[in-house]
């Protein structure tokens, strides 16, 4: 009778430790710019379908880094990103036994914003404010010789350039200098000519970012950086769409190469300093982690992603309906990135 009640015990020791182990809830890491979007539709979630899932700020290329580390209860669930996977998070996730299944939830634009006066500026404008080194009246390189704005363009205020933007792990400054700085980039003469002679040390022009004071990291909190303008009015920032949304009486956005961002221009195409975004989930999760599925099928609703859907009202601009449907169907299908489909 004792060896039995002791094998009982045991093995209620044995479960209560491994329910201790489980998770009754959904984990998300990832992006800043896609927070607000996934903290909306989590607590949407919660309200109606199971418990609220946590959601942290910690980066598109943090948010990989976790996410593709291992899987299990102890690793996140998803994580959000304001880029598409790289190839090389893509084999992280691989090596550990991970498949990925990639929801485009919408689209969103790169603004540059400030709570002064609003100017209009050109791509090849920020680049020559930003970049570490631009070409001279010879198309030489030199190291950025601009501090003020008027120095760029006399039509430009005679301010300090002062540009607060996100650090190097962030999508959205990955986003920045593809969009914004290799576009600006190309319009002279000397590094168009370059880009054809040598990829790869145009590359190396356009992604390199000055370290003198112009540009100053700000971390991948948005708010802060809505703060910190809200205080220095003579200074911009860099962050996604949404942010300008929510934050429309403190800040104006700028006006790139002639079109200003709002929901109508990223839509229709016209302003080109957009992205879309997404949300990548953990395939072995799904059935472990409650709610998952779930969860996924309430992120790319009608309710959620459509043109009149709740996350509408925070910023995101909506997909397509081909695209939406195409989504849809990837969710229900809960069908995994291929190699071949990873840039």
């Amino acid at each position: 009778m004792k060896i039995r009640s002791l094998i009982l015990a045991t093995t209620i020791l044995a479960a209560a430790s491994s329910q201790a182990f489980a998770r009754d809830e959904i984990r998300i890491v990832g992006s800043s710019t896609v927070y607000p979007f996934t903290t909306a539709v989590a607590e949407t979630f919660g309200k109606t379908s199971g418990k609220t899932p946590v959601v942290e700020s910690t980066g598109t290329g943090g948010g990989f880094k976790l996410f593709c580390a291992a899987a299990g209860v102890d690793s996140p669930d998803f994580t959000n990103a304001s880029r598409a996977i790289k190839k090389s998070e893509f084999e992280d996730c691989a090596k550990n036994g991970i498949n990925v299944i990639e929801i485009k939830v919408g689209f969103d634009g790169l603004t540059v914003a400030t709570a002064g006066e609003p100017i209009k500026l050109t791509k090849q404008q920020i680049f020559m404010a930003l970049a570490k080194q631009v070409p001279d009246a010879s198309g030489k390189l030199v190291d950025n010789p601009y501090k003020m704005w008027n120095e760029i363009d006399a039509s430009l205020p005679a301010t300090k350039i002062e540009v607060l933007g996100p650090p190097p792990s962030s999508g959205t400054r990955d986003s920045f200098v593809e969009l914004v700085m290799e576009k600006g980039a190309e319009k002279f003469e000397s590094l168009a000519a370059m880009k054809k002679a040598d990829a790869k040390a145009f590359e190396g022009v356009w992604k390199s970012i000055r370290e003198d004071g112009a540009y100053v990291e700000a971390g991948e909190n948005d708010n802060l950086i809505v703060q910190k303008l809200e205080a220095n009015k003579a200074a911009f920032g860099i962050f996604g769409f949404s942010f300008l949304e929510e934050n429309a009486g403190k800040i104006n956005g700028v006006e790139v190469d002639g079109v200003s961002p709002s929901y109508e221009t990223i839509a229709g195409g016209e302003y080109k300093v957009a992205r879309p975004l997404y949300v990548y989930a953990k395939k072995e999760h799904i059935g472990v982690i409650p709610g998952m599925a779930e969860f996924m099928a309430e992120y790319v609703s009608e309710a959620a992603i459509g043109a009149d859907g709740y996350l509408a009202d925070k910023g995101l601009v909506a997909l397509p309906a081909d695209q939406a449907e195409a989504v849809r169907k990837a969710v229900a299908d809960q069908a995994a990135l291929t190699a071949d489909q990873v840039k």
